[in-house]
């Protein structure tokens, strides 16, 4: 129906226009076919180059990509050179005669069976396991393998799920927007389309019920979509016929009506403050050198979170404390005289490490993680922190350090004790369990300041896994207990004095910034594409009028209630703001 409007979760702001073009079907289950005996070692050299060829795409792809899209690329890789895979499958055309590509799919299922026994999060490994089967399936029969499609103009990409070695290839250039039928807020769906820019919508059942080649706004800062919209409804999202300059609106051929939102983005001079002058910090989330780089060039005033797991992923053994340092030095050298808060060692959970943490954890998520790891590892906590205040002393830049998955005052006390017998003074810790948010006043007796991971924080306090579709409407930061949860740890952090800063992905949305600045919240750390859009909001509000929003929306009862208050109050807010320009 034209103009209809159908809600799923938001999950990457900003909004776009064009027509629908759906993910291609999966690589068919093949049949349970036999071969001769004659044919067995043909069959298990097919598979091995079948496995290499699918190895080398994907890592020629990962050296093409973005850091953050290459790191999943890459993992997608070694999947598929792993040999158990491989050994597997050719164990299977030995002992039962299969063909190789129902080989390849058995042993897949069996990994993949293995996994999803173990529960999250290792659960979410095992749709990386059938993507890599279904490459390696499609090699072997010549199928047209899965990926992204390219209709050969701009499009709107429709899919249950994206794969993460699928949505590490997503192109801002032709994608206008994502929308899925499954998914969270902090899926690898959404955060690369946050980073890209790309608006995105998940959870939105009735995603596959959309027309191929018909025309949907995408609105992934509200979660709604609008099916064939009128010229209404693309004014009224700011996507009229005025956005359709170079880069924004344009026409890919009759028929086809397709629309940018408009882009800020590079426009951040590194300042940001409220229109009545409070001044709010608006830093960067960065996760290795390359990133640094970008969040430099963007403007970020500095870095709210340097993610320290790139040097350790992916080893099996613990790096030195020189090449941490060199790593360290890599990403403090892009913000000299400028504050970088380092993030010590997060493993644990969905970034396992062999030489750290327990191989086998009934509920990962709420194991053996980030400063727990430090119980029976002091040691690397240790080296960690020297190698950061040797580079920290090498360089211009304004180290702070923090520790994550701290819950009580003692893991406080002794994580900034550490640090002191390092030089690092300045100690503070990451708030992502309710617990730690109730109890921030005892926290920050001892911790210089706080910053509070949205992503887990929601998780924890909905007692909902933050990348399972299922529960994707609980695992949003508008949820009022969540929010309440911020107000607490802001109230903690005035107590002392000290400041509290958002680093997860509630940060980089425009609607909500306000809300948390409302709060109490004194900086924000987001991908640095969403830096200008940020500061572009909070100039459009008062404090009294962020404090305003904070409360209207712990006044509701639901976290969709609460985003329609603020929203429907910032469009106030502007109303008036108009009327008395206009006089």
């Amino acid at each position: 129906m034209p103009g209809e409007k159908r809600t799923g979760v938001p999950a990457s702001p900003g909004r776009a226009a064009g027509p629908v073009v759906h993910m291609p079907p999966r690589v068919l289950e093949p049949a349970t076919n036999r071969i001769q005996p004659g044919a067995v070692d043909r069959a298990v050299e097919a598979v091995r180059e079948a496995a290499v060829r699918v190895e080398r795409d994907l890592a020629e792809r990962a050296g093409r990509a973005s850091r953050t899209a290459a790191d999943i690329l890459a993992v997608t890789a070694a999947m598929a050179a792993d040999p158990t895979l491989a050994a597997d499958a050719a164990h299977r055309v030995r002992a039962d005669h299969l063909t190789p590509e129902r080989a390849v799919w058995d042993a897949a299922g069996t990994v993949a069976t293995q996994l999803e026994s173990l529960g999250s999060p290792m659960a979410e490994r095992a749709r990386d396991v059938r993507d890599v089967r279904d490459r390696i399936v499609a090699a072997l029969t010549g199928a047209a393998p899965p990926g992204v499609p390219d209709p050969g103009h701009p499009f709107v990409l429709v899919a249950a799920d994206l794969a993460p070695a699928d949505t590490a290839t997503l192109d801002p250039a032709t994608v206008l927007a994502v929308v899925t039928t499954r998914g969270g807020p902090t899926s690898h769906t959404a955060i690369i389309a946050r980073s890209l820019g790309i608006p995105a919508v998940v959870a939105l059942g009735e995603a596959a019920d959309l027309r191929a080649g018909e025309t949907v706004l995408v609105d992934g800062t509200d979660g709604e979509i609008v099916v064939a919209p009128g010229d209404d409804d693309l004014s009224a999202a700011g996507l009229g016929e005025e956005t359709s300059a170079a880069g924004t609106g344009t026409t890919a051929g009759p028929g086809l009506v397709i629309r940018r939102g408009a882009s800020i983005r590079g426009t951040f001079d590194g300042t940001a403050a409220t229109r009545d002058g409070h001044d709010i910090d608006l830093v960067a989330n960065v996760a290795d050198p390359a990133e640094a780089v970008a969040a430099a060039e963007a403007g970020a005033r500095g870095v709210g979170l340097f993610r320290t797991e790139f040097c350790f992923l992916g080893r099996g053994e613990e790096p030195t404390v020189a090449e941490q340092v060199e790593a360290y030095r890599a990403v403090l050298a892009r913000f000299g005289g400028r504050r970088v808060v380092v993030r010590t060692l997060d493993a644990g959970a969905d970034k396992p490490l062999r030489f750290l943490t327990p191989d086998h954890e009934a509920n990962p998520a709420l194991g053996v993680r980030g400063i727990r790891t430090a119980v029976d590892h002091p040691d690397v906590l240790d080296r960690q922190l020297e190698a950061i205040a040797l580079a920290a002393r090498a360089e211009s830049a304004e180290v702070w350090v923090m520790a994550p998955m701290v819950s009580t005052a003692d893991e406080t006390s002794e994580f900034v004790a550490a640090c002191a017998a390092h030089d690092l003074t300045t100690a503070g810790v990451m708030i992502e369990t309710p617990a730690a948010a109730i109890q921030a006043r005892w926290l920050l007796a001892d911790a210089a300041f706080a910053s509070l991971g949205t992503n887990d924080l929601t998780q924890y306090t909905m007692a909902a896994d933050r990348d399972l579709a299922g529960v994707a409407a609980l695992s949003t930061p508008w949820q009022p207990a969540v929010l309440d949860l911020v107000r607490v740890a802001c109230e903690g952090g005035t107590v002392h004095g000290r400041p509290v800063g958002v680093c997860g992905e509630a940060a980089a949305d425009p609607l909500l910034a306000p809300v948390l600045v409302g709060l109490g919240v004194t900086s924000l750390s987001m991908t640095p594409r969403a830096l200008a859009g940020v500061a572009d909001a909070l100039s459009q509000v008062t404090l009294e009028q962020c404090r305003a929003l904070a409360a209207s929306a712990l006044d509701k009862p639901t976290a969709r209630a609460a985003r329609a208050a603020v929203r429907d109050s910032r469009r106030g807010f502007r109303d008036v703001s108009a009327r008395r320009h206009a006089l």
